[in-house]
């Protein structure tokens, strides 16, 4: 009997929900976040934290490294050549830097530098770099980054060169080897206004024969003509000369 009716308070009847009630909890503070260190204390714990001795390596446990030394391929050692001759050959050794120069603009500053006698030339960086870095012409080195083009002339002709290259945007000029001397771009700019030599000849020899002559002429006048002008130049050293010898009295 007891059991009948605790079976009938415990089981659900039919068409009888049961209550539902909705608790709600509550949220639960968290106390367990770590604290902020001072920043010495920080400071002194990085600065007396442990630093483990790295283990010594015995002797003979790892097998030996040996350096391979790359040998340079026939082709480079050729090219190593050509510019060996092209800076004994040639006095005038320009560096440009292509900024994107079609086929087209190529061919035709190829041909107007080639009616002044200059030569259009292509190395690699690399091997242009290593022939430089066992010579005499290191300090070129730095100008070889990206696509570089050389122009080489027997003859140092600067001034074509730069008419030449005004008519051709896609050009930079970085620098040049110009007799032996390293110049930069301005350099070359300003080496390009200096005369030529011929014409520094011919105003020297000018200038020594005018003086040739006028002493010349002084010698074929009559002598008493020069016997005057002999005397009055001792008078005007005289002259000079004794004021200076009074005050010195």
């Amino acid at each position: 009997m007891m059991a009948a009716t605790l079976c009938g308070k415990l089981l659900p009847k039919q068409g009888w929900l049961p209550v539902t009630q909705s608790v709600r909890h509550g949220s639960k503070a968290v106390t367990r976040h770590r604290k902020p260190i001072h920043i010495l204390k920080q400071k002194l714990l990085a600065v007396t934290k442990y630093v483990p001795p790295t283990p010594v390596v015995p002797k003979g446990a790892y097998p030996f490294e040996r350096q391979e030394v790359k040998e340079e391929s026939g082709f480079v050692l050729l090219l190593k050549r050509e510019l060996k001759k092209l800076f004994q050959d040639y006095k005038m050794v320009a560096v440009a830097q292509n900024c994107n120069s079609n086929a087209e603009d190529m061919r035709i500053l190829k041909h107007r530098l080639h009616r002044h006698g200059i030569a259009v030339k292509f190395f690699p960086n690399q091997v242009m770099c290593s022939f430089l870095s066992d010579s005499v012409y290191s300090n070129m080195a730095p100008l070889f980054i990206g696509p570089t083009v050389l122009f080489v002339s027997k003859e140092p002709k600067v001034k074509e060169m730069l008419t030449s290259l005004r008519s051709s945007p896609q050009m930079t000029l970085l620098g040049a080897c110009i007799d032996n001397t390293l110049l930069s771009a301005q350099g070359v700019v300003s080496y390009s206004k200096l005369p030529s030599v011929s014409v520094v000849q011919g105003e020297l020899v000018s200038g020594l024969t005018m003086m040739t002559a006028h002493t010349a002429s002084m010698l074929l006048r009559h002598p008493a003509h020069l016997s005057a002008l002999l005397q009055q130049y001792v008078k005007q050293q005289s002259s000079e000369e004794a004021p200076k010898a009074e005050e010195a009295t």
